[in-house]
């Protein structure tokens, strides 16, 4: 994947691992991994992933961190908002989410457009932060509390 090289497998003993632990921490009381796949209703068809990772468990709520990915075929179809949509609605309805923090290449505008369409914030915008493709790139971070999706949902 052209912008998510860092999940990139490399064996598949690592794959295994990984594997391995995003099961073991379903049963969890404690679960940190959301993801599931996204797929086509009609053909099931597999469009992507999405979900998060809480990074923190505190007194007002879970901080996470979410991510996606959507296979290049199905790009501009529209799937990955109403999939972010969906997650959001769960995360912040039945998961005792707080915060959720995003983000994205700066050239990597459909993902931008994506968690714009949701509402996110942008909360920085880091110059030639993150080594990519053999050149450093601006990275864009992107959030929304809980508090600002309930008034989003307000205007609905």
């Amino acid at each position: 994947m052209y912008y998510l090289q860092d999940i990139q497998l490399y064996s598949v003993e690592e794959a295994r691992r990984d594997f391995a632990e995003v099961l073991s921490d379903m049963k969890s009381p404690e679960r940190k991994f959301y993801f599931c796949h996204m797929e086509l209703k009609d053909t099931h068809e597999q469009v992507g992933s999405i979900g998060y990772t809480v990074e923190a468990d505190t007194p007002v709520g879970k901080l996470v961190h979410l991510g996606y990915f959507t296979y290049p075929r199905h790009w501009g179809n529209g799937y990955t908002s109403e999939a972010l949509k969906k997650v959001l609605e769960y995360a912040f309805t039945q998961d005792n989410v707080y915060r959720v923090t995003t983000g994205c290449l700066a050239e990597n505008k459909g993902s931008e457009r994506v968690m714009q369409k949701n509402g996110l914030i942008k909360e920085a915008e880091h110059i030639d932060y993150e080594w990519h493709d053999g050149k450093m790139k601006t990275r864009l971070e992107y959030r929304l509390s809980k508090h600002e999706w309930e008034q989003l949902q307000k205007t609905l």
